[in-house]
């Protein structure tokens, strides 16, 4: 695998990968990115790009202008939060902030996209502008909404708009992409059952039994999925939590029964059906058994759609690096992604990098304790990115 913009990477790498684990020793959950946000502005500031901070409160753009004639516009997107976990990796360089870590690669996204500034910085030979985002509170917390809210693409145009993630269970050296639905929407439902209780031993038949309303509800939940969802689609509902009654007095029937879970879905169709039905279902069992139900669905971030247009320009620039073959084609990952809402305003394309390096060629998976970004690949990515920027721009190898 030999590139000239991956070589001239590695003459940089030791730089890069001590930055990242200095990002990985001080985590910050989103929308408190102080130290990151601060840390990302000073290094392209002392590359001599434009930089533009506080966009959505704690986000960075970096922009780099080409030295050659061309009125197009690219934006390059990294994650910059960290999860609420506690760390096992026992790296050196683990989180000095006990029950916070980057167990989702944040910190090496944000390298690789420091290392593309850079190269694009010194290697200005393409035509227009690149705009590189640095984005806050992927992780659940509004980050890329805020950013947007706040006029990203406004105050700095895109013509497409391109994101790229770590994925450990991928060997390193590979890249993993597909068109349309990448990632799906991810939702979540709360159920509230409402009965009159009673004393379940003694006189249970003068009481509205709303645990059996309950469990037809987590049954029929399956039935949405199985017999509404058509078999070409897909969807997941889930149930993560339910609460009632006392521990310390079994032989009371609860009064009141609360039941949460999650949603995921590829279609805006299979969305809005997942969302009617759960309320169909928890009215109609409530109703059945002379119960009330009172129902809630929290539309989280939509799918993640990739453009086709984009998509085989992340391809291609991909192919360049590492060849035909290592270019794959993944299958829809169930997870959410908030980059998908700057792919509803601005066509672009989201990327997996391989970051496997076990001897299976895997690593430990994201949002785990012993999850730690795996440093080899930053070359690898900011020659990706510099790929980007040459399929769109123009020539930037130098």
């Amino acid at each position: 695998m030999s590139h000239p913009v991956i070589e001239g990477a590695k003459a940089f790498q030791a730089d890069l990968a001590a930055i990242r684990q200095d990002i990985h020793a001080h985590p910050e959950l989103g929308m408190e990115e102080t130290r990151t946000s601060a840390l990302v502005a000073r290094e392209l500031r002392a590359l001599g790009i434009e930089v533009t901070e506080g966009v959505g409160r704690f986000g960075v753009v970096g922009t780099i202008r080409g030295n050659r004639p061309g009125n197009r516009s690219v934006g390059l997107r990294a994650d910059m939060d960290a999860l609420q976990i506690p760390e096992a990796t026992g790296a050196p360089y683990a989180s000095k902030h006990p029950g916070i870590m980057h167990a989702c690669g944040h910190d090496g996204h944000t390298t690789m996209l420091l290392g593309a500034a850079r190269w694009l910085a010194q290697h200005r030979d393409f035509g227009g502008t690149v705009h590189l985002i640095f984005q806050p509170a992927e992780e659940g917390r509004g980050g890329a909404k805020a950013m947007l809210d706040d006029g990203l693409f406004e105050r700095f145009p895109c013509d497409a708009v391109y994101g790229l993630h770590n994925k450990p269970t991928i060997p390193a050296g590979r890249f993993a992409i597909r068109p349309g639905p990448a990632l799906a929407a991810a939702d979540r439902f709360k159920v509230v059952f409402r009965g009159t209780g009673g004393h379940g031993g003694s006189t249970p038949h003068l009481a509205t039994d709303i645990t059996v309303v309950q469990a037809h509800f987590v049954l029929g939940l399956q039935t949405i999925v199985g017999r509404n969802v058509a078999a070409t689609d897909a969807a997941v509902l889930s149930v993560g939590s339910i609460q009632g009654g006392s521990p310390i007095s079994p032989n009371v029937m609860p009064a009141e029964l609360t039941i949460t879970g999650t949603s995921r879905s590829y279609t805006a169709a299979v969305r809005d059906l997942l969302e009617r039905r759960i309320g169909e279902l928890a009215h109609g069992l409530a109703a059945l058994h002379g119960a009330t139900a009172e129902v809630e669905y929290h539309r989280g971030v939509p799918a993640t759609v990739n453009h086709p247009e984009q998509t085989e320009t992340a391809r291609d620039a991909a192919r360049t690096l590492v060849g035909d073959a290592e270019v794959i084609e993944h299958a829809p990952v169930t997870g959410g992604e908030d980059f998908s809402l700057m792919l509803e305003q601005k066509p672009g394309a989201f990327m997996f990098i391989g970051g496997g390096k076990g001897p299976d060629g895997t690593s430990p998976n994201l949002h785990t304790p012993h999850f730690d970004f795996n440093d080899d690949i930053i070359p690898l990515g900011v020659a990706y990115w510099v790929g980007v920027v040459d399929q769109e721009l123009g020539k930037t190898a130098g």
